[in-house]
């Protein structure tokens, strides 16, 4: 239990400094918002495609790999979905965002530093093939859900252009489109271009993983503790159960078994909030579902841990 919690503690701790930071004043709100723009829309986005364009597509893209994570997901989503409209009472719109929360676990913030203090730096490949997908598929299932509630007696025909608009407004998924074309382009980049953005990549989840901190003592949570409770144990404990089944049932190599279940085991991402705020629904409940399953991380996350190969 002490070496898994020295795995899990270190995340927490910079997180941790970050929400003491705001709480005390030593850090204003607008300069935590600075540095989760410049994370979330520079730093992190430059990770993403540092990291896909010299992945190896063919050998980390495991079909199997990539269907028990997001079965996981799709059975937080759909929980999460009919739960908060069920069980809560809910309307449809508030219950897709919801449902979102269920969908999007923190791959990024979470999922890579926890998987790289347990197991390496080479145990990341899995994650990264993983995220490569996870931003646009996530968005393209809460966007379409979204706007097929919203267009309820409209034109099907409008739809798609609204998802893609609404994707690649996103700067994860930019990051992670470039990375695609330089990848599959095979386009040479000059070696004093990554070196300037391997700088800034290093600097990335550092950045995030305070600013983070900062993030969550905004959002304490206020109300709906019911359906807040709800939606974390669906994302902490349903997504990950779902893919531990599944990579055990596929037959998955040990690293990729890792990297499936410490991904499905982390908290909502800061995203849930963002696709809360874009559509203006259910947003309390995201953002202290980000709050209460950060926290709840430090323990689900050390048992999913202490299972693991």
């Amino acid at each position: 239990m002490a070496a898994l919690l020295e795995v899990i503690l270190p995340v927490f701790i910079v997180i941790g400094f970050g929400y003491l930071a705001v709480w005390r004043g030593y850090i204003t709100d607008q300069a935590i918002d600075s540095l989760m723009k410049f994370a979330q829309g520079f730093a992190i986005p430059a990770l993403l495609f540092r990291a896909i364009s010299t992945l190896d597509l063919g050998q980390n893209f495991d079909i199997a790999l990539l269907g028990a994570f997001y079965a996981g997901a799709l059975s937080g989503f759909a929980a999460g979905l009919l739960g908060a409209r069920y069980l809560f009472g809910r309307e449809w719109e508030d219950a897709v965002a919801i449902g979102f929360v269920g969908l999007f676990s923190n791959s990024v913030l979470l999922g890579l530093p926890i998987t790289e203090l347990a197991y390496g730096t080479d145990a990341l490949q899995s994650n990264f093939a993983i995220i490569a997908i996870h931003s646009p598929f996530c968005y393209f299932v809460g966007i379409t859900a979204m706007e097929i509630i919203r267009n309820r007696g409209g034109r099907l025909s409008a739809l798609p252009g609204k998802v893609l608009r609404a994707m690649f407004r996103n700067s994860l998924v930019i990051g992670i489109a470039l990375g695609f074309a330089v990848n599959l382009g095979g386009i040479p980049l000059p070696h004093v271009f990554t070196e300037a953005v391997d700088l800034v990549v290093r600097a990335g989840l550092p950045v995030a993983l305070f600013g983070l901190g900062g993030i969550l003592f905004r959002y304490r949570p206020e109300g709906d503790m019911r359906t807040i409770l709800f939606i974390v144990a669906v994302s902490l404990l349903l997504h990950p159960a779902v893919t531990w089944s599944l990579v055990h049932l596929f037959g998955l190599e040990t690293g990729s078994v890792r990297s499936a279940v410490i991904t499905a085991a982390m908290a909502p991402g800061v995203n849930a909030y963002l696709f809360a705020n874009m559509y203006d629904r259910a947003k309390r409940v995201a953002a202290s579902a980000v709050l209460v399953g950060t926290a709840g991380t430090i323990l689900t996350g050390t048992f999913w841990l202490s299972i693991l190969p």
